[in-house]
């Protein structure tokens, strides 16, 4: 019986190889990524990625207003953000964005890149750097962040945010 192991392995190694030769690729059949559609062109991409670009700049200089009606129109409903103390609720971030908890001095945002997940879910990555203290304390900078944004009815919205210190 052993030795048959690796002629079984072998025959299962080949039938996969010719199947996958056979179909499309993988990146193109995986079912969370955006393939490339009509509706879906560059130009298109292009356009969406400086809305929700000039969107995301919107949003940090409202956080640095502490302009919490900013983040009631900015956020959808089920927006979840995630960060050191853990997950907060659209309720809990625009109560903490007009809070004079942090003060912002300044900011920059940069390195921006969309990856469309499906024609109605854009993720947005950069990176961004601050100098902004909460409570008194350092916030963590620089960080990578990333803002998922969901196509509802007309509007795109902020559905999740998250960011991750990098080494300076």
């Amino acid at each position: 019986m052993k030795s048959s192991i690796p002629v079984i392995l072998v025959s299962l190694l080949s039938t996969c190889w010719t199947w996958e030769e056979a179909s499309p690729s993988s990146q193109d059949s995986s079912p969370l990524i955006e393939t490339s559609t009509p509706a879906r062109t560059k130009d298109y991409n292009a356009t969406l990625k400086e809305t929700l670009i000039n969107l995301e700049r919107q949003s940090w200089e409202a956080w640095k207003k502490r302009d919490g009606k900013f983040f009631q129109e900015f956020l959808s409903d089920d927006h979840v953000e995630v960060g050191s103390s853990g997950a907060a609720t659209k309720a809990q971030i625009i109560a903490f964005v007009a809070s004079p908890v942090c003060i912002i001095n300044s900011y920059s945002i940069d390195r921006f890149e969309l990856k469309m997940l499906k024609p109605d879910i854009a993720l947005l990555t950069y990176h961004a750097a601050q100098d902004t203290t909460c409570s008194g304390v350092a916030v963590p900078s620089p960080a990578w962040a990333s803002s998922l944004y969901v196509k509802r009815g007309d509007r795109w919205l902020n559905a999740f945010y998250q960011q991750t210190q990098t080494k300076k």
